[in-house]
């Protein structure tokens, strides 16, 4: 339930802006029910999508802070919207209200792609079947712990995420900015040294190469939406609804903002 809006006029609302080390992508938190439009039809917020696709390779991030708030749906995901679902999704960072079931990573595909199956990780597994019409595109899903996203990431000045994609697997690690490996900070990552992914996806009954290709990068911040009301009776925001708390709240909405200090992507050598 938002106005996503065009470069100018993010950077004029400021819901855009970079200093020398970090951009920053947020939802408006100053419109309210008196202002002139109000927000009864949505919030103005920003949707970036990369130029560039994206076929394998390591994709790394440095993430100093994650969306939340009560009503937020933000992810950090790659797709390609021209072909979905037939070009696949990779969720690497999602989640709605404060966010404190930790992150979330999913695969969404057509059919034929399922990950119940042996996986080395530390994440809990959610759903196995990866196809975009079973259990209403829930995705195969893994979750991180509460330190994961939100203010348990964070408070210890977020970290790093790292996305691998092969054909052999895709797998998502998580690092704290104060145990990030220093081969990720002097750019030049190993993943083999990296221990067990928070999430794995290997290819064991899922062919990479048929379900994933031309992957654009995605960084949104959407407000309400199917998946945060599917759940929002039980997560205590408040409202009569979503879209009435997301109307008459712009405070709420202060912590909603993603900050990012670099994005690297690598390939084999």
């Amino acid at each position: 339930m938002v106005h996503y809006v065009a470069a100018e006029e993010a950077a004029s609302r400021n819901l855009t802006y970079a200093t020398s080390d970090t951009a920053v992508l947020r939802v408006d938190h100053t419109t309210g029910n008196t202002s002139s439009p109000d927000a009864s039809t949505g919030r103005f917020s920003v949707r970036v999508e990369s130029k560039t696709q994206y076929d394998k390779g390591l994709f790394i991030f440095d993430v100093k802070h994650t969306p939340y708030g009560c009503a937020s749906w933000p992810a950090l995901w790659f797709s390609d919207p021209n072909n979905w679902p037939d070009a696949g999704e990779i969720d690497v960072m999602e989640a709605i209200n404060q966010g404190t079931d930790g992150n979330q990573m999913t695969l969404h595909t057509t059919s034929g792609c399922d990950m119940d199956v042996k996986r080395k990780q530390t994440g809990t597994t959610l759903q196995s079947d990866c196809k975009n019409t079973t259990n209403g595109n829930a995705g195969c899903g893994v979750e991180g712990s509460t330190s994961t996203y939100g203010t348990g990431f964070n408070e210890g000045g977020g970290g790093y995420m790292a996305m691998e994609w092969r054909d052999e697997g895709i797998r998502v690690w998580q690092f704290a900015r104060s145990s990030v490996p220093s081969d990720i900070t002097n750019k030049s990552p190993d993943p083999s040294g990296w221990g067990e992914a928070l999430a794995d996806f290997p290819n064991t009954s899922c062919d990479m190469s048929s379900h994933f290709k031309n992957q654009s990068l995605i960084i949104n911040i959407d407000v309400c939406g199917s998946l945060v009301e599917a759940k929002y009776a039980d997560s205590g925001c408040g409202g009569t609804s979503c879209s009435d708390f997301q109307a008459n709240n712009p405070d709420a909405f202060k912590t909603a903002y993603w900050e990012f200090g670099a994005f690297n992507f690598y390939t084999a050598s």
